[in-house]
């Protein structure tokens, strides 16, 4: 068992699967095919990221650098949340981006029932140390506990 520990953006506990990614992720390209075809497994559908693509993201707990893309990331993970398609938790090795994080606050705020607690500031090694299909247990302190 291995601890990280970061900044929550958005508190909350969870525990999920972990999903990697290992180079940043365009929320837009990654949601989009699944948000219009309202699939809640929310398979990625970035053919650029090869960690990701094909792979539901839905209730994992993604784990990422940082996202890249387009300024509708932030509504992309509110829409996400609003269908009951979001990730178990959004878990940032680097400090959350500006559109990320009001999708994450939005999503908390205005859909009622669903969470997604977001923790930013994990670390470099954090991305190194876990792997898809690990377990994760996120704490409302910010506290990532790797379950082996």
């Amino acid at each position: 068992m291995k601890t990280f520990h970061g900044r929550p953006v958005v508190p909350g506990s969870a525990r999920a699967e972990a999903l990697v990614s290992h180079g940043g992720v365009n929320t837009l390209a990654s949601f989009q095919k699944a948000l219009l075809m309202s699939d809640r497994k929310a398979p990625c559908s970035d053919a650029n990221n090869p960690d990701l693509y094909g792979k539901p993201m839905a209730r994992k707990a993604l784990c990422l650098p940082r996202t890249i893309g387009s300024t509708t990331g932030g509504l992309v993970l509110y829409c996400a949340t609003a269908l009951h398609s979001q990730p178990a938790c959004l878990l940032f090795s680097e400090p959350i981006d500006s559109l990320a994080a009001a999708g994450a606050i939005l999503s908390e705020v205005w859909v009622d029932g669903e969470s997604m607690p977001t923790v930013d500031g994990l670390g470099e090694e954090f991305l190194t140390y876990v792997k898809s299909g690990m377990t994760l247990v996120v704490a409302p302190d910010g506290t990532v506990t790797v379950e082996d």
